[in-house]
C-alpha cells in the first residue's frame, strides 16, 4: 500500500489527477481486449507491481524514431516505466554508460538474468557479407542478437525494421537486411509500425505482467489486439469512402471536409493497425485524422508494396 501510495503522489505532482490515471487504465484495458472489470488489476501493475522482469532493449539498424516515441510516451512516463515497472538492465539511449562500460552492462546482465529477461529489439540484422553492413563494439548486429536473443524468456520487436527488415530492407537491400524472427529463426512479437503507438508496447506489457503471458499473435506475430483490424474498417472516414466522397487534391474543399483519401494513395484497406482507435501523443491524432493518407508502415516490406505513397492503390 506505500508503494500505491507513495506512485499516486508523484503522479499529483505532474499534475495528473488519480481519475485521469484511471482513465489512461482504461483506455489500455480497452485496447488489449479486457472487460471494465480489470481495470483496477491494470491500475495495479503501474501503482504496485509484483514483479519487475529484466529487459534488454537492443539497438540494431534502426533510426532510434521506436524508442524517441517511448520515450514520449504519457502514463507511464518514461522513468516510471524504468523505475517502477520494468527493471531495464540495457537500453544505449537511456543509460548512463558508454563504450566499454555499456559492452559490460550488457554481458553482465544477459548473464545474471539468463532465461528470464524480456529482450526488446529496434532495428532490423544485417545477413549478407558476413554482417559487415551493422556492427557494435567490432561484433555484428548478428552475433549480438544470436547471444542475446535466444537466452531471453520472450523477445518483442518493436517497429517495423525489427519486425519484418523495415527500411533497411527495401530493394535492393545490399546489406540483406531482415527481420529479427527472419534472420535468427526465433519466434518474436511483433509491434510493427514506423514508429508503433507506446500503448501497443505498454499494452503487450500490462497483458504479460497482468495475465502471466503473451498476448494472442496474428499470422505475422503481431498482438491481435492492436493488429486485428485493417486501418479502413476503423476509419472515421470510412462512410466517405463508401459514399464515393474522395480528396483528390491537398488543401482542397473535399479535404477540409474530412473526405476519405483513397485516391490520394490512403493504404488504409491493406494495413492492419489500431492507429485509428488508439491514435498517438495521448490520443490526439493520427495521420489521417491530421490529413494524411496512411502509408501502411506496419506491413510488411512497406517500402517496396506501398509506394508510390501519394498514388492511389490497384
Amino acid at each position: 500500500m506505500k508503494e500505491e501510495k507513495e506512485f499516486y503522489e508523484r503522479l499529483e505532482r505532474k499534475g495528473v489527477s488519480r481519475r485521469d490515471f484511471m482513465k489512461y487504465c482504461g483506455v489500455v484495458t480497452a485496447t488489449i481486449g479486457l472487460s471494465s472489470s480489470f481495470i483496477p488489476q491494470v491500475a495495479e501493475v503501474f501503482a504496485a507491481p509484483k514483479q519487475r522482469p529484466a529487459v534488454i532493449w537492443l539497438h540494431l539498424a534502426e533510426c532510434t524514431g521506436c524508442s524517441e516515441a517511448t520515450l514520449r510516451s504519457m502514463y507511464p512516463w518514461i522513468d516510471q516505466l524504468v523505475l517502477n515497472i520494468l527493471d531495464i538492465a540495457y537500453h544505449e539511449t537511456i543509460m548512463a554508460a558508454s563504450g566499454h562500460q555499456a559492452e559490460d552492462v550488457l554481458h553482465a546482465a544477459a548473464k545474471k538474468y539468463k532465461g528470464k529477461y524480456i529482450c526488446v529489439v529496434e532495428g532490423a540484422i544485417a545477413t549478407k557479407y558476413n554482417g559487415a553492413y551493422g556492427k557494435i563494439a567490432g561484433r555484428t548486429f548478428m552475433d549480438v542478437a544470436k547471444e542475446i536473443v535466444p537466452n531471453a524468456a520472450a523477445t518483442i520487436c518493436i517497429g517495423t525494421c525489427s519486425s519484418f527488415g523495415g527500411i533497411q530492407a527495401a530493394k535492393p537491400n545490399p546489406g540483406g537486411y531482415k527481420g529479427v524472427g527472419d534472420a535468427l529463426g526465433v519466434k518474436t512479437v511483433n509491434i510493427s509500425g514506423c514508429p508503433p503507438n507506446p500503448i501497443n508496447l505498454v499494452g503487450t506489457i500490462v497483458n504479460y505482467l497482468l495475465l502471466g503471458k503473451l498476448p494472442a499473435l496474428d499470422e505475422l506475430g503481431r498482438p491481435l489486439f492492436a493488429y486485428g483490424k485493417t486501418i479502413h474498417d476503423q476509419c472515421p472516414r470510412r462512410s466517405h469512402y463508401e459514399n464515393g466522397e474522395f480528396v483528390e487534391e491537398f488543401g482542397s474543399k473535399e479535404a477540409q471536409m474530412g473526405y476519405c483519401l483513397f485516391e490520394m494513395g490512403c493504404k488504409g484497406p491493406d494495413t492492419y493497425n489500431n492507429c485509428a482507435t488508439a491514435k498517438f501523443n495521448d490520443g490526439t491524432s493520427w495521420p489521417v485524422e491530421a490529413g494524411h493518407p496512411c502509408i501502411g508502415c506496419s506491413e510488411p516490406q512497406f517500402w517496396d508494396k506501398m509506394t508510390p505513397f501519394f498514388e492511389e492503390s490497384k
